[in-house]
């Protein structure tokens, strides 16, 4: 059984384009394993919880025996979503005005996801100067980063 995994995750988009990438790494004490993909038709938001949901897809797909997961990510989004996790299905995913939520779809995945696994959340703040404890953030943002440019100049 391995003890810990952990899942750094990023997500960056051209808003003006709507062209974004994901980006997950996944770490033990063994192995380092690094996720990604393009979107179109997508946002900023979207992509930091498509990283996250992917990576924790995988390992489950993956069959591992583990005794717990960290999510690493330096999205408030992500993280405010867990905290609100009881209230928004509370309301069945709806808003005040009874409208779906934004990225209804994904956030209903992400919380079944959730759901099945022991996971816990850490907030990272981003673009920091490169420390031990950062240095997967900082790689998963660069690449984040570096899809979207490559998708962009084509």
């Amino acid at each position: 059984m391995i003890p810990s995994i952990k899942i750094y995750s990023d997500g960056s988009c051209h808003t003006q384009l709507a062209i974004g990438a994901w980006v997950t790494i996944i770490v033990n004490d063994q192995t380092k394993q690094v996720l990604s993909g393009l979107e179109s038709n997508t946002t900023h938001h979207r992509m930091e919880l498509i990283a996250v949901i992917n990576g924790i897809e995988w390992l489950i797909k993956q069959g591992l025996q583990f005794s717990s997961i960290d999510v690493i990510t330096d999205s408030q989004y992500v993280v405010g979503l867990i905290e609100r996790k009881n209230k928004i299905e509370a309301k069945d995913y709806l808003t005040k005005a009874g409208i779906p939520i934004r990225n209804k779809d994904i956030v209903f995945q992400f919380f079944s996801l959730i759901d099945q696994i022991q996971i816990s959340f850490s907030k990272i703040k981003a673009h920091q100067a490169l420390t031990n404890e950062n240095r997967y953030n900082i790689e998963a943002d660069k690449l984040s980063r570096h899809l979207v440019r490559e998708a962009v100049c084509k």
